[in-house]
């Protein structure tokens, strides 16, 4: 009993709940909005969906992996600190990404202007010039990897097309004018590709120079060709797959190294503290830290969506204002770090996590219940999987901005955590089982709800029955992993639920969100 006194349980317990608090707000600065991110680089909703599923499935296999083996080397504070470091460095790698200029998606901030004129994206510090024309787009790209300067005369023509097709009769108004379209767009781009081939002889034979200064020139614009036209090619050995797919898999490996840094974080913290806890006989307290969890989660995400919004679209050295997400989320993981070194844990060599996820596993398959609880889980991981991933792209197609994204995620975080608060209520009139079916047929009509946005806060009254559906199915799940656990199980049957039952179908999920997103459907 000596030693159990010299343990300051309320330092713990305030340390992990400011641990939690913490990570979960630089998650919620990023997270939500990166396929955001994903979308204005210019990818498209298949490659953004097994990114994604990528993530889940190397926080479902590397999760319980890595938090075993800090604790059988006894490393577990060296893992927590290298996971934070990793968590803080590796997203802003994303930013040295350039964008790819095929279906480059701009901010919400320009999109009043995309369908009147031509307007000029900031984006990778590279100004690219988007119509309403493909063929024309198609073009002019090209020209953009040559001479920065041609784009703008071969824009031009439109006047001059309004103007000649006045005198034509007006019956054959609209066809005349389609011919002098791509007639006059013909000929404006074969004549600035005479201009730029004709460019470095005619500075050849009219200089009368030493053949040593022509040779400088030659030289000079072939570097001004290639630094133009590198953001098209900037994965030498990838040079085969056109540029699209060269971003695609060089966020894939990105994100797929940092989540392999950032996965066995919250399992080790969480395994430390428990045990911790136990050591003085006061684990019936570590549910207290769970609710920092949303709160922080919550005031991230609406932070973010607040600050964001107040931003201009293209901040200091021509960086859009979707940086800022990666910069907060780096600097929030900084402030986590002297909280995650003093952090107390304990090392039990007594008790074997492994062991105790297979005990927690055969409990769920020897009851039916539980298996029927465990499949219901299932069909809830995919809905939430396409709303996480796919409601913001949803909502910023209606008009919505930063703003609007963040306010209504926060809302929906903060009406989860304060359905625990009328569970003693509700459990008067609704059985779990209850609960769980009533919780999974909200969550049902939300997704139906979202499917038919039609302005940029329409979203927000559906996350207010977040309390009803998310909550009420994880408070129920809860409850199940209560009534089916052996004494000191308890834990690992809730993450047999939530973290096995929830990142296993979320690996999978966004691959068939994604299918329906690119056939026109709605997530």
């Amino acid at each position: 009993m000596r030693r159990n006194k010299q343990i300051d349980i309320q330092r713990a317990l305030a340390l992990s709940g400011a641990l939690n608090f913490l990570c979960s707000c630089a998650r919620a600065w990023l997270l939500p909005f990166l396929t955001l991110y994903f979308r204005q680089l210019g990818m498209t909703p298949a490659m953004t969906g097994v990114i994604m599923g990528t993530k889940y499935f190397i926080t479902l296999v590397w999760s319980p992996v890595g938090s075993l083996l800090a604790k059988h080397y006894n490393k577990r504070r060296v893992l927590l600190t290298c996971s934070l470091l990793c968590s803080a460095v590796m997203p802003l790698t994303l930013l040295l990404i350039p964008h790819t200029g095929v279906h480059d998606q701009i901010d919400t901030c320009n999109t009043t202007d995309v369908s009147t004129s031509p307007t000029q994206s900031f984006t990778s510090g590279v100004i690219k010039l988007t119509t309403t024309s493909t063929r024309t787009e198609a073009k002019s790209t090209s020209f953009v990897g040559l001479q920065p300067n041609v784009t703008v005369s071969a824009h031009i023509s439109a006047p001059a097309v309004d103007k000649t097709s006045l005198k034509k009769p007006t019956v054959e108004k609209s066809h005349t004018l389609k011919q002098q379209v791509n007639t006059s767009s013909e000929e404006n781009t074969s004549n600035e590709e005479k201009k730029v081939s004709s460019s470095p002889t005619n500075q050849t034979s009219s200089s009368s120079s030493p053949p040593v200064n022509q040779k400088k020139k030659t030289r000079k614009f072939r570097r001004e060709v290639e630094t133009n036209s590198g953001h098209f090619e900037f994965l030498g050995s990838l040079k085969v797959m056109d540029p699209q797919h060269q971003l695609f898999f060089l966020v894939l490996i990105t994100v797929s190294m940092w989540e392999s840094a950032s996965a066995p974080l919250e399992w080790t913290a969480d395994d430390g503290l428990y045990e911790y806890l136990d050591f003085a006989d006061a684990s019936d307290r570590y549910s207290s830290t769970g609710v920092w969890g949303l709160v922080g989660a919550a005031c991230g995400v609406g932070g973010a969506g607040l600050l964001v919004n107040l931003l201009r679209c293209v901040i200091a050295n021509q960086t859009a204002r979707s940086a800022v997400h990666f910069y907060c989320n780096t600097i929030v993981v900084a402030l986590a770090l002297p909280v995650a070194i003093f952090l107390p844990l304990h090392l039990n060599k007594k008790r074997d996590k492994a062991n105790g996820l297979l005990k927690a596993a055969q409990l769920v398959r020897a009851s039916p219940r539980a298996l029927l609880c465990a499949a219901t889980t299932l069909f809830v991981g995919a809905a939430c999987s396409a709303v996480d991933n796919f409601l913001l792209w949803q909502m910023q197609d209606h008009g919505s901005n930063k703003l609007h994204m963040g306010l209504s995620l926060a809302l929906a975080l903060l009406s989860q955590a304060a359905f625990p608060f009328l569970a003693t209520r509700v459990s008067r009139f609704l059985t779990p089982g209850r609960v769980l079916i009533v919780g999974a047929a909200t969550l049902g009509l939300q997704c139906i709800y979202y499917s038919f946005l039609w302005g940029p806060w329409a979203a927000l009254p559906a996350q207010v029955f977040s309390c009803v559906s998310t909550g009420a199915i994880w408070w129920a799940v809860q409850v199940q992993c209560e009534d089916i656990a052996t004494p000191g199980s308890e834990r690992s049957v809730q993450r047999i639920y939530t973290s096995f039952s929830l990142n296993l179908v979320e690996s999978s999920s966004p691959t068939q969100d994604q299918l329906l997103t690119a056939s026109g459907g709605r997530c």
